[in-house]
């Protein structure tokens, strides 16, 4: 028996084979609970070298890893900006699976354009990294919430956020909007939700080796010496923590962002 027999979980932005969403995926499904994997749906010639040397899928590759754990898998394109997208993830998912009981925020606008000075951040850039994060997660946690009311039986929502919601730096500033925003909506959905027995948290983590940092290799031997415990974070550690998140051990834990970081950013 799994601690999470029985659950149905939602993981949005769970298409890449070095990711926090795959990661998330495959530990819910470790622990029991059937898996509804999301993604933009991503050209094949688009990805990393490493998923194209091993023929990865997308979310379909991410649904065979949970499969594989003995679980059942619903591997789903959806833009999580859009309203309608995100109804027909969540009637999909009542449809094929019969309830949702987690829900995990995790789609991220791809790092690149967005890290530049104010002068020279482009305005449709700086929108499209707020709506991602910020609207992406309104509207999905939304939509969850309604069907975990209903149920009655609680729930558990993670929302990921970064060291950056913590933490202003220069150059950061859609970035940095958006994850303060993110730290700031867990606060207000833990006072409201609460009563109705869902819990809502949020991950803060700090460099941690995904697809999505491919960009500062050339800085990551530097990032990894600035911390405290001397390393980065890894996909599967973050992924770990996310699930633990989503057990009754950790029911106490509400309305929280912590930092996963090795102590490069400690403040609370």
């Amino acid at each position: 028996m799994g601690e999470l027999d029985g659950k149905v979980a939602i993981v949005t932005g769970a298409g890449r084979l070095r990711g926090i969403g795959r990661a998330a995926a495959v530990s819910l499904a470790k622990l029991g609970a059937d898996v509804v994997v999301t993604g933009t749906g991503r050209k094949p010639e688009n990805y990393p070298d490493d998923e194209k040397a091993i023929g990865w899928r997308d979310i379909e590759s991410v649904a065979d890893l949970v499969r594989a754990e003995g679980r059942r898998a619903l591997p789903l394109v959806a833009d999580v900006t859009n309203r309608d997208h995100v109804k027909n993830m969540i009637d999909q998912t009542i449809k094929e699976l019969g309830r949702i009981d987690i829900l995990i925020n995790n789609a991220a606008y791809a790092r690149a354009e967005d890290r530049v000075p104010i002068l020279d951040l482009n305005e449709d850039t700086f929108q499209k990294v707020v709506d991602i994060k910020i609207t992406g997660t309104f509207l999905c946690t939304k939509g969850v919430v309604e069907h975990m009311i209903k149920q009655g039986d609680g729930g558990k929502i993670v929302n990921i956020s970064s060291a950056a919601g913590k933490r202003g730096s220069a150059n950061f500033l859609a970035y940095n909007a958006a994850n303060f925003g993110i730290v700031g909506m867990t606060q207000s959905m833990a006072k409201e939700l609460g009563p109705h027995n869902i819990n809502v948290n949020c991950v803060c983590p700090g460099a941690v080796d995904t697809s999505r940092m491919d960009v500062v290799r050339d800085d990551w031997d530097t990032m990894a010496s600035n911390t405290p415990i001397g390393r980065n974070g890894t996909d599967d550690e973050v992924g770990d923590f996310c699930a633990y998140l989503c057990t009754e051990a950790s029911s106490w834990i509400h309305g929280q962002s912590i930092n996963q970081n090795g102590g490069t950013v400690m403040e609370h």
